[in-house]
């Protein structure tokens, strides 16, 4: 039981500390559309999160949804977003809208499972370390408990909003941050078209090591020789979303030292969990 109590206690703290500008940022934009029922929100996100951790805690790493299924979830939730967004700004009156129905906000807020932001990686991963369902549960209830009030004053802020001229204006932040979401899907799906190599980049060895900081990835932008294996030397600076990156179709948890084998040719593309940061290889002869 006190395994339990401070599995708890760590994603309730995790949530206060971390998950609340993290996740209300990632998944903010989706309260936009339930229309002041923030607490069916909650009771959805609530639902899915405990439900999740229990699965991670007894099935371990199974569950977790690979990077392709990740990036089209961010997708879909960007045009979720945009859709509300959309809605708030074509208001032709200023007065109290329709409550929506409570099934609209609970599956809009369990939905958000599909949506993590970088702090729910981190909490994900100690569910599955906690080998039991019940430690799993905690953990993640726990992180979602600890966001709450984030979230509840977020919505809060929204339902004031929606009721004056502002609206259009919170409709224009929420459709730019449903085109932020859908750009973090595509990146994370590997589905942005290439940079080109900077000028002055040459091959180099068959090596590198690569620092994952809050800002994104340190170089971003890496040389090395095609036809030889590589190793990537990933080193943690700060927790977040780039403490998880995405190369191949593939989830590293950092520090790691990742292993490829011989590359053609191009361009190599890896993001953090969130598509939020890239960085890039150039493979030359």
């Amino acid at each position: 039981m006190q395994a339990i109590i401070a599995l708890l206690g760590s994603g309730l703290a995790a949530g206060l500390v971390a998950g609340t500008a993290s996740c209300t940022a990632v998944q903010g934009g989706l309260l936009a559309g339930v229309d002041g029922k923030v607490g069916w929100f909650l009771a959805g996100r609530l639902g899915s999160y405990t439900l999740a951790g229990a699965l991670l805690g007894w099935l371990g790493s199974v569950v977790r949804l690979p990077p392709p299924v990740r990036a089209v979830s961010l997708v879909a939730a960007g045009i979720v977003v945009i859709v509300f967004a959309v809605r708030l700004i074509r208001r032709d009156r200023v007065d109290c809208p329709a409550p929506a129905r409570p099934g609209i906000p609970v599956l809009v807020g369990a939905a958000t499972i599909l949506v993590p932001c970088g702090v729910t990686v981190g909490m994900e991963l100690v569910a599955v370390s906690s080998g039991s369902p019940l430690g799993g549960a905690a953990v993640m209830a726990g992180f979602v408990l600890g966001s709450a009030p984030a979230f509840a004053l977020l919505g809060f802020l929204l339902r004031r909003v929606s009721r004056t001229r502002l609206a259009r204006v919170a409709g224009v932040v929420a459709l730019a941050a449903g085109v932020w979401t859908i750009g973090s899907g595509l990146s994370l799906g590997g589905w942005l078209p290439e940079p080109a190599a900077p000028a002055a980049a040459t091959a180099g060895g068959s090596s590198a090591t690569i620092w994952a900081t809050r800002e994104g990835y340190r170089p971003g932008f890496v040389a090395l020789r095609a036809g030889v294996p590589v190793t990537l030397d990933f080193r943690l600076v700060d927790r977040g979303c780039t403490g998880t990156v995405t190369i191949e179709g593939r989830d590293y948890a950092l520090p790691s030292i990742v292993r490829l084998p011989p590359q053609p040719p191009g361009t190599l593309r890896y993001v953090c969990s969130m598509g939020m940061y890239a960085g890039f290889i150039r493979f030359a002869q």
